[in-house]
């Protein structure tokens, strides 16, 4: 499955906004929003007045802000879209649930990972158990009384003991709940709209995709 390699702090410059994408580095002073507060390229920084967003270009940004923040591709946004408009209930909460019940998001989410990329990496590479069974389908949907676990390996890592340790100070939302000791983690409930701790204005993201 293709994905975004490039450098990612470019990518919270162009949204104006930390989108947490290089995990610990982005609570810290290094943190390119810190230092570079402006939109990449040539020209980010000698633009005397930013024109202000209407109509269409508010709604794409608002879809290119979820879908970095989420790490997916065009592609994989619009399947994820697809699917959420096909269940009964509102399509922009929806589609946020979808993208927050990801393995991936999941993953990062209890704090295995720092970041999506190291979640999304951990699970590629075989390192996640779901209810004791090996899975490594980053766009799997978790389930109400799923439990998500680490391999021995993963679970021994310093990276992700440190990672853990880390969002033992944060904390994990309401509808997870995390065994930092067994390094496990269970699916409580659906996640509701309030669950999603970001600025998403979704409906325009539902506004952009039925034009």
């Amino acid at each position: 499955m293709a994905r975004y390699t490039g450098p990612v702090c470019r990518l919270c410059r162009r949204e104006g906004m930390k989108l947490f994408l290089k995990g610990d580095r982005c609570f810290t002073e290094k943190c390119a929003i810190e230092k570079r507060n402006y939109a990449p390229g040539q020209h980010g920084k000698g633009a005397r007045v930013k024109s202000k967003l209407q109509g269409y270009g508010l709604q794409l940004r608002e879809k290119q802000k979820a879908k970095r923040l989420y790490r997916l591709m065009e592609g994989q946004f619009a399947l994820t879209f697809d699917r959420a408009t096909q269940e009964k209930g509102v399509s922009g909460e929806l589609l946020l649930q979808k993208l927050e019940r990801r393995l991936d998001s999941v993953v990062y989410r209890l704090g295995f990972g720092s970041s999506r990329d190291q979640a999304r990496q951990l699970v590629r590479h075989g390192h996640v158990r779901v209810n004791d069974r090996k899975l490594n389908i980053p766009s799997f949907q978790v389930r109400r009384g799923d439990v998500i676990g680490l391999g021995p390996r993963a679970a021994k890592n310093a990276l992700v003991l440190q990672s853990v340790e880390a969002v033992k100070g944060r904390g994990v939302p309401k509808w997870l709940e995390l065994d930092a000791t067994a390094m496990k983690g269970k699916v409580l409930a659906m996640p509701a709209r309030d669950d999603v701790n970001f600025p998403i204005q979704e409906q325009l993201i539902v506004e952009l995709y039925s034009k």
